[in-house]
């Protein structure tokens, strides 16, 4: 299926086309899209371009007695810029997203696409199913993990992932949409005013310093984006556990057993 490569454009990216580097991959793709800073609205001009997806392994592979492959991982330079492709078997993909967790749902629903299959697009559409409140402690650790790292580096970068988080988790337990475009969060949910000028200064390098930034008023900042998240996860409206195992299971045994192509 073809995809419209305007908001690939517009997020910055280096390089849209990538059909002959997907069309090289050894099982079929369900889906690839782009995550990292692009994803998050942050790109540095030396970002690298980080794909997401799912491959679909052929039942032989499963049924068998050597393991699966359920993750592949390459990487290469494409006219100067680093990519990635991570991509996982559909059923573990799918028993990822049966967990609480933000970060491959962030993958299903990028909007920035480079590949799609109407398998993709069933899947997006179940994805509502699973989230839950539970979501929230995914994104309450990713930020903790962040910014223990800005504590150690005094990078800008991590200090961006750790207000990206704990918006979009605020964001989902409030609406029940996952959003992880920072500047778009930013109009959603209240933020301190110096983050936009943090994702400015963040353009100029992937890995420059914060040194601009009052520590004590940011560890404030988060702090206070803490407790929102926890009063927002207490009142959300989403649900404790996830309904949509039957329809994901029935989804997988299509896409293994129906024939390539």
């Amino acid at each position: 299926m073809r995809v419209d490569t305007t908001l690939l454009q517009d997020a910055g990216l280096p390089v849209t086309d990538l059909g002959p580097v997907l069309a090289g991959e050894r099982h079929p793709l369900l889906f690839a899209t782009v995550s990292g800073a692009h994803l998050y609205g942050f790109p540095s001009r030396d970002s690298d371009v980080d794909l997401r997806g799912v491959h679909v392994l052929p039942a032989e592979d499963l049924v068998g007695l050597r393991e699966p492959e359920e993750t592949c991982s390459r990487m290469w330079d494409g006219d100067g810029v680093e990519m990635d492709l991570v991509t996982h078997d559909l059923r573990k993909f799918v028993r990822l997203m049966l967990k609480p967790n933000g970060y491959v749902l962030e993958q299903l629903l990028s909007p920035l696409v480079v590949h799609t299959t109407a398998l993709h697009a069933e899947l997006v559409a179940l994805a509502p199913h699973v989230l839950t409140r539970n979501h929230a402690h995914h994104y309450r650790g990713f930020a903790n993990t962040q910014w223990r790292l800005f504590e150690r580096t005094g990078e800008l970068k991590p200090l961006l992932y750790t207000f990206r988080a704990l918006l979009t988790g605020v964001h989902l337990m409030r609406s029940g949409e996952v959003l992880a475009h920072l500047p778009t969060l930013l109009t959603r949910v209240p933020a301190p005013s110096y983050v936009p000028a943090l994702i400015t200064a963040k353009a100029a390098a992937e890995h420059g310093g914060a040194d601009g930034v009052d520590r004590a008023a940011a560890a404030r900042d988060i702090g206070s984006l803490h407790r929102t998240l926890d009063e927002a996860q207490a009142e959300s409206g989403l649900p404790d556990t996830a309904s949509g195992f039957d329809a994901l299971h029935d989804l997988v045994v299509r896409a293994r057993l129906r024939p390539a192509g």
